[in-house]
């Protein structure tokens, strides 16, 4: 399967760091082959059951306690023997009614789904909605009313880079295990088997193994912040680089797998690279932000307002440029400085049928250009 995204690894000596989503598999894992995407995007709505929010910092301890019965292991059986080819993953209860939030590559392609709660019973769950382009999905279970503990959802867009949080998950089929660490970063971009990347992503250093892929990562309150859904390894083991999708991203998408099975994205169809110190100085710019465009998609919304891509190279010390395309400045008047932050901005705050401003510096005149976001295309 071609699987396109953008670099989150790099390259040291002769080891290639490679991104890889954690639920645990009989089979090797896959590897992620990261290169350029573009766009994202969607609405905000209220999800999720009203549960009690704790104002104050949970010990470790407490947390556990508060949140285990809530935490669920996800067994994926994706041919018709049981002996070939299952999977787990974990997941954790979204609301009374049964649904279960894990991630999309847990549960793709499987022929059967089991959910053990934490005293050991299992149930059948049936697979409501999944969304390749995030890497979630709901699955839903119809369990003792007593086992469906649902955790209470944190906001994402509050977390800090060195605040301490948890994740709860069954790495290599341990259930019930907790670790714990720091936010590392924030608004990452993380390739996807989708051909897309997953914005706005959360990296941690709470250690995060095969196995614990749809858990949940929780802030000292207690509350859901992200999903756990990769890790940046050479070996398939943690090295102390682990990603989750943000609760924001959640509350956009979970609503509608719900209600419809699928979330439909918007798109703008361009593909291009950041303006980098490099780049800027052959293009004969001030400052190294921006993203240039290098190519627009046929029919696309970029296209059709009129958005021009690169139609030209030139060669400086040995190095190819592609140059002549559209720069992109800002988005909203929101300022651009790199694709992350278009990419953002179109899953926080924009859904299909939206119009969206784009100020762009052609010919070394700055113009906006209004483009109405089409749903977006199967990106494999």
């Amino acid at each position: 399967m071609n699987k396109s995204g953008v670099f989150v690894g790099g390259v040291t000596g002769a080891i290639i760091v490679i991104v890889m989503f954690v639920a645990l598999f009989v089979s090797p894992p896959e590897l992620i082959k990261p290169e350029i995407v573009v766009s994202n995007g969607h609405t905000t709505s209220t999800v999720g059951e009203v549960t009690p929010l704790y104002s104050k910092n949970l010990s470790l301890i407490e947390i556990f306690e508060k949140s285990e019965s809530g935490v669920v292991r996800v067994n994926v059986q994706r041919n018709e023997t049981e002996e070939q080819t299952n999977g787990l993953g974990s997941g954790f209860v979204f609301d009374k009614k049964g649904h279960i939030i894990t991630n999309a590559h847990v549960v793709d392609e499987a022929k059967k789904v089991v959910v053990t709660f934490l005293d050991g019973r299992s149930y059948n769950a049936e697979i409501i909605g999944t969304d390749e382009f995030t890497d979630l999905a709901v699955i839903k279970v119809n369990a003792d009313s007593t086992l469906l503990q649902p955790l209470s959802l944190g906001d994402s867009s509050n977390l800090k880079v060195g605040e301490s949080i948890a994740a709860i998950g069954n790495p290599f089929g341990l259930s019930g295990s907790m670790t714990s660490g720091i936010v590392s970063q924030l608004g990452r971009l993380l390739p996807s088997g989708s051909g897309y990347s997953i914005p706005d992503v959360i990296q941690t250093d709470a250690a995060i193994n095969p196995g614990n892929s749809g858990g949940p990562l929780l802030n000292m309150r207690g509350e859901v912040v992200g999903i756990n859904t990769a890790i940046q390894s050479t070996t398939g083991e943690f090295t102390g680089v682990g990603f989750a999708i943000p609760s924001q991203t959640v509350v956009k998408i979970i609503p509608a797998l719900i209600e419809k099975g699928e979330y439909k994205h918007p798109w703008i169809g361009i593909s291009g690279r950041d303006i980098d110190p490099d780049l800027a100085k052959v293009l004969g710019l001030k400052d190294a932000v921006g993203f240039l465009v290098i190519t627009v998609v046929e029919n696309s919304p970029a296209s059709k307002a009129g958005l021009m891509g690169s139609e030209k190279t030139t060669e400086v010390e040995g190095v190819n440029y592609s140059i002549g395309g559209d720069i992109i400045l800002s988005v909203d008047e929101i300022e651009v400085r790199k694709i992350a932050d278009i990419l953002i901005y179109l899953q926080r705050a924009k859904s299909v049928g939206d119009d969206m401003v784009l100020e762009i510096l052609r010919d070394n005149r700055t113009t906006n250009i209004t483009v109405i976001l089409q749903e977006r295309p199967n990106g494999n």
